[in-house]
């Protein structure tokens, strides 16, 4: 009657795209282009349906790891350092009541750190918005 717990699926393969060229049989392979560069994005998350079934005093604790997750996957970088303010923001309606989504913006960077096992990590700050209807995932110029 009690479930096991399970670690959500994570694949361990790099993204790997074929393109047709339109006339020719010729195809094109992409393995992780976009992880040499910094970029920003604003990004939602929405953290209501990963809380599903989760005992009460791990809700809080199981967002900030799902955020973690989610920006891992979309910045293809395994170094997630969260800012103090989503952290805040996270807890703010205590472990119980998680806020059911986040605006994030996901600012991928190199580390400075020479000895660092990776190169890149990527910072995950809030975005504080008044309503979620209608965003979309947007590019942001670095500042």
């Amino acid at each position: 009657w009690l479930k096991p717990f399970r670690q959500p699926f994570v694949s361990r393969r790099p993204l790997v795209v074929h393109r047709a060229v339109a006339m020719g049989k010729k195809t094109t392979t992409k393995k992780g282009a976009s992880t040499k560069d910094p970029v920003t994005r604003d990004c939602t998350v929405h953290l209501h349906k990963h809380m599903q079934k989760i005992s009460f005093k791990k809700r809080a604790p199981r967002a900030v790891r799902v955020v973690r997750q989610f920006a891992a996957k979309v910045m293809m970088t395994s170094d997630v350092r969260i800012d103090t303010k989503l952290n805040k923001f996270l807890w703010s309606n205590g472990v119980r009541n998680v806020p059911r989504r986040v605006r994030v913006r996901l600012s991928r960077k190199r580390n400075e750190d020479e000895d660092a096992k990776e190169k890149m990590f990527t910072l995950v700050q809030h975005v504080p918005v008044e309503s979620f209807k209608g965003l979309q995932t947007e590019n942001v110029r670095d500042e």
